[in-house]
Order: structure tokens, then C-alpha cells, then sequence
């Protein structure tokens, strides 16, 4: 077989092939880093807590308050049910959310607020986007009600 023949069959992708696989890997990776780095970027989690009720405990992250373009407040919140098993005294003695490595109930969300109208929407339930959330008066929900007002209250103009 004279070198200047081309050959019968090549192992693995042809160079450009190869060039192009690798140009689309770097760009999957600064993908990526786009969706991770934000994380970093947030600031610290500053919990308050709204007043306990029979139905559970309640938490907004001041440090997660922003208005959107509509004008509506958004705030990171956490909600635990008030565990079955556990007096209520032994459950309001914590100062701090139960990590939900030990509470699966616990839940965190992404509220909306309508501080004008006191309606509310849940845009992210546990990191899942809640896509055609509808808009909710917070009723008899003293929890959802005292994160209305108090977020609303701390909100940047």
C-alpha cells in the first residue's frame, strides 16, 4: 500500500469530527457553569420566622426579596408542618428550619406576591417551576398571610 493511498476505513471520529465534538463539549460546560454560578452569587439565607400555628411553621428569606417587572414581591419561603408525633411546645422550641435531609415534609417555595390585592402564587414548589401558577387570596391561611405581610412590609420599593 503506497502512503499517498487513502486508506480503507479509519478508527474512531474523522479530525474535523473530532474538532467539533470537542467545540460543543466546552460549550455544554460553560453552560453549565452559567446554571451553577448563580448559586454562588446569592447572598446568605437570613430566615425570619412568621408566628407557628396548629398547622405547621413558617420562614421567609429576607436576603431573597426582589420585585419583578409586573412589580410583584418574590421570596424565597419554607414551610414544616407541624409534626404529629411531637408536642407542639417540643416543636416550636427550634429556632431554625429542620434540615430537609431528616424532614422530607418540609417544603421550600418561591412565592409571588400581590402586595396591593394580598394574593399569592407559588412560582417554584422544591426547586420545580409551578408553571400557570394561579393567583390565591391567603384566606384562613394565617401562615401564608403573615409572609404577605411581612415580606410585603420589607420589600425594596
Amino acid at each position: 500500500m503506497n502512503s499517498a493511498e487513502p486508506r480503507a476505513f479509519s478508527i474512531g471520529p474523522a479530525r474535523g469530527a473530532r474538532s467539533t465534538i470537542q467545540q460543543l463539549a466546552l460549550v455544554l460546560v460553560l453552560l453549565l457553569q452559567l446554571l451553577v454560578v448563580p448559586a454562588a452569587w446569592a447572598g446568605p439565607v437570613s430566615w425570619q420566622e412568621v408566628t407557628a400555628t396548629s398547622e405547621g411553621r413558617q420562614w421567609w428569606d429576607s436576603g431573597s426579596l426582589r420585585r419583578n417587572r409586573e412589580g410583584n414581591v418574590t421570596v424565597l419561603s419554607r414551610f414544616q408542618p407541624q409534626p404529629s408525633e411531637a408536642p407542639p411546645a417540643a416543636a416550636a422550641a427550634a429556632s431554625e428550619p429542620v434540615s430537609p435531609r431528616s424532614r422530607n415534609d418540609a417544603r421550600l417555595y418561591v412565592m409571588e406576591l400581590d402586595c396591593d390585592q394580598g394574593l399569592y402564587r407559588d412560582t417554584s414548589v422544591n426547586g420545580l417551576p409551578q408553571f400557570g401558577a394561579q393567583w390565591l387570596p391567603v384566606g384562613n391561611d394565617d401562615l401564608t398571610a403573615e409572609v404577605l405581610r411581612e415580606a410585603c412590609a420589607s420589600a425594596p420599593a
